[in-house]
């Protein structure tokens, strides 16, 4: 295999893994371990807990784009996705080795960190991989409500890992994590509401409206900004708050104007906003911990 050809199948993988999401669930993990507070993990066996979550996300992410190969080819915005192209052939075999890696991903999480940790981090990939995918995403609105607690479970990863799973901090930026996926995913479905529409999948604008979905967009916003401020009450330090608070009122600024002027430009504003939300308050909780321990 030529290096160009090797290049552009390692590309193939990172698309059809959805390796972005991968990297965003890892640092849910990452700051489930900031926000405890206790932690005798060494670096090295967080870099491994974190390369784990990396891989076990990764498998359910192919998967996903496997099981989603139809509804991808129907709509303009996935319709070029490796599986739907056939860039990379959507074998059933497949199937198994993704099983196999989940496994080996899953043992080596109990290894270096725990069984609670393991299961919590088999319970987030069963939830995206089988209830969302499978069971919930074409059947009812409330697909990607349930579908948040892959977050949910990414944060419990880090936080069993360290022994405080039921500490007041990670629960609350689990609950963080189960209130933006929501927003997050409508605001992409308000853009592209027709899409969804002919590919079947039931959407909150396709069933509902745009008024209603940017109502429940602003409310869940405000919510989750408000719960953010509250780990300041919990271990976390100006640093957080500065990282926290910059991001959640630009996403709550932009998810305003979403439901006052309720168009497509506002709903980009605001998928993107909830993305830079989530990745400077992941990156506060870390840097926060780095800078106070």
């Amino acid at each position: 295999m030529s290096r160009n050809s090797l290049g552009k199948t390692i590309n193939l993988i990172y698309i059809a893994a959805k390796v972005r999401l991968g990297f965003l669930i890892m640092a849910c993990t990452l700051a489930g371990i900031a926000v405890s507070p206790s932690s005798t993990l060494t670096p090295l066996e967080i870099l491994l807990l974190a390369v784990c979550v990396l891989v076990a996300s990764s498998t359910s992410g192919a998967f996903n784009q496997w099981f989603e190969r139809d509804i991808d080819s129907i709509m303009d915005r996935t319709k070029d996705r490796p599986f739907v192209t056939q860039q990379l052939q959507p074998s059933n075999l497949l199937n198994v080795w993704l099983i196999i890696i989940s496994c080996i991903a899953l043992f080596f999480t109990y290894r270096v960190a725990n069984l609670e940790a393991s299961i919590y981090l088999f319970a987030g990939i069963f939830t995206y991989g089988i209830i969302y995918t499978v069971w919930l995403k074409r059947k009812t609105w409330m697909n990607i409500v349930i579908g948040g607690l892959a977050g949910t479970f990414a944060v419990l990863v880090g936080s069993a890992a360290t022994g405080n799973t039921f500490s007041t901090a990670p629960l609350i930026l689990s609950i963080i994590l189960f209130l933006w996926t929501p927003p997050h995913f409508w605001a992409l479905a308000i853009c592209f509401k027709d899409e969804y529409e002919k590919a079947s999948v039931p959407m909150l604008p396709v069933v509902a409206s745009t008024a209603i979905t940017s109502h429940a967009i602003f409310w869940h916003t405000l919510l989750l900004v408000l719960l953010s401020f509250s780990l300041m009450f919990y271990g976390m330090h100006w640093v957080y708050l500065i990282f926290a608070s910059t991001g959640g009122l630009y996403f709550l600024y932009t998810s305003a104007q979403l439901l006052r002027k309720q168009d497509n430009s506002w709903a980009k504003k605001t998928f993107f906003a909830s993305i830079i939300h989530l990745g400077l308050l992941l990156l506060g909780t870390m840097f926060d911990a780095m800078i106070f321990a």
